[in-house]
């Protein structure tokens, strides 16, 4: 056998491959995975999703207007130019690279707005973002006499000014936005059933002399929590309805579900379980630190010191009896637990999970405008049924209810023997009130309600 021989170079080229080897491999930049946006009335939201957490800043330019935003060590995959950027203050958005490997994203706006963001940690839906705000310059004093110029206001009666208002209803699609809620077979999402049943049942209020529906939500964005109770007490609600489509982690959990606020715990395991998900849902959404809720004990002192608790309860038993006319219930009386969105003081709420999307049955009926329409429908006619016999002091409703005479405007669905149940009459009364022959009415026909 003949011995290997090992030279001088040999030896300076293993000794050189073993300190490579002890070499780190250069680290992974982080990436902006994805970039979306979306439009709410007030402001434009762009949202970065990140492999990792980023430090940034924001840099706010003139001559032109431009939003500008610094993210150190980082790389964009894929390319801006696919955003939708119609009906917002964003003309253009273009990428480069600065001092490396730093990125930067210009906004080219077309008008002037107040930009915001901060950075959201990893939850159980999505990974680390970065959210950035662009919200829309109010309009300067000038801008808003030139606004109402021209614009006189009707003359109105002084009955229309003193006691015949109407009767306020805030209508709130939960969820939208980041936060699609949750997830349904053929990629069903809570947000976009949710908002239609709500869209609908903003339309039949609207054709109800006495009510006057206002969206929460009515595009596909985010609100948080409280900015949703925030807008209900500035439109000010007589009423705050919040719908939903429930899910669980098993697909046979089924049921439609009201709930309004407990200051004492939940009433059941499951009203637990629902609460704590709904109330993550500014996790998912993406709200700042300084924007989460610090109404606690205060408001929950408040609700057990008012009347306000108990016309949840009451009115919510009144909508869950409807529902119970087209769906299979999940329980058969008004549940509580801490839900964050019901936390108004001075505004009577309720949630109404109109079923579980995670049921496939369930989901399969959600999914259709005909369903959706009923249980639009099932809300109204419990809404409109309590508000009847309760109307607030000085609305249409009360003073109608002083006169002994009642108006009713028929609307899609409608049958005589539905709307005598609904106003405590009988049929032949009804009908002898209105001159009818026979049971047969049309959409947009007014009936006199008699005394009950």
């Amino acid at each position: 056998m003949q011995a290997s021989t090992i030279t001088v170079g040999n030896v300076i080229a293993i000794v050189l491959l073993g300190l490579v080897a002890l070499v780190p491999p250069p680290s992974l930049a982080t990436e902006v995975i994805d970039v979306r946006l979306w439009r709410a009335p007030d402001h434009t939201r762009v949202v970065f999703d990140l492999s990792d957490a980023i430090k940034h800043s924001i840099i706010q330019l003139d001559n032109p207007t431009r939003v500008v935003v610094d993210i150190n060590d980082v790389r964009l995959r894929g390319a801006l130019s696919d955003l939708p950027l119609e009906n917002t203050p964003i003309d253009r958005v273009r990428s480069g690279i600065r001092k490396g490997n730093d990125l930067r994203i210009v906004f080219d706006l077309r008008a002037k707005v107040t930009p915001k963001s901060f950075a959201l940690d990893p939850n159980e839906r999505t990974g680390h973002r970065l959210v950035l705000d662009l919200f829309d310059d109010a309009p300067t004093k000038t801008e808003q006499s030139e606004i109402q110029k021209g614009q006189t206001p009707a003359t109105k009666s002084v009955e229309e000014l003193d006691d015949r208002r109407d009767i306020i209803v805030a209508i709130d699609a939960g969820h939208g936005g980041e936060d699609p809620g949750a997830s349904g077979p053929k990629k069903l999402r809570e947000k976009d059933v949710v908002l239609n049943i709500a869209r609908k049942l903003h339309t039949r209020l609207a054709k109800t002399p006495g009510f006057k529906p206002v969206m929460i939500r009515d595009g596909d964005y985010y609100v948080s929590l409280r900015g949703r109770r925030d807008l209900a007490r500035k439109a000010q609600a007589d009423l705050f309805v919040s719908i939903h489509a429930d899910a669980f982690n098993q697909a046979s959990a089924n049921g439609a579900s009201v709930y309004v606020l407990s200051t004492r715990g939940a009433t059941s395991t499951a009203a637990q379980y629902l609460a704590d998900r709904e109330n993550a849902a500014d996790l998912v959404g993406g709200v700042r630190l300084s924007d989460k809720d610090d109404v606690l004990a205060g408001v929950l002192t408040d609700l057990s010191m008012t009347a306000t608790l108990d016309t949840s309860l009451s009115l919510g038993r009144d909508v869950l009896r409807e529902v119970d006319k087209i769906a299979k219930l999940h329980k058969r009386k008004v549940e509580q637990a801490g839900f964050a969105v019901l936390k108004s003081p001075d505004i009577p709420s309720i949630l109404v999970e109109t079923g579980f999307i995670s049921n496939p049955g369930e989901a399969q009926k959600l999914a259709t405008s005909a369903y959706q329409d009923k249980m639009a429908r099932a809300i109204q006619v419990g809404i409109e049924d309590w508000f009847m016999t309760h109307p607030p002091a000085g609305t249409l409703l009360a003073w109608q209810r002083s006169q002994r005479t009642r108006e009713y405007v028929i609307v899609s669905g409608d049958t005589l023997s539905e709307i005598a149940e609904r106003h405590r009459v009988s049929v032949s009364s009804l009908k002898a009130s209105n001159g009818l022959k026979s049971n047969t009415i049309r959409v947009g026909q007014k009936l006199i309600i008699p005394d009950a």
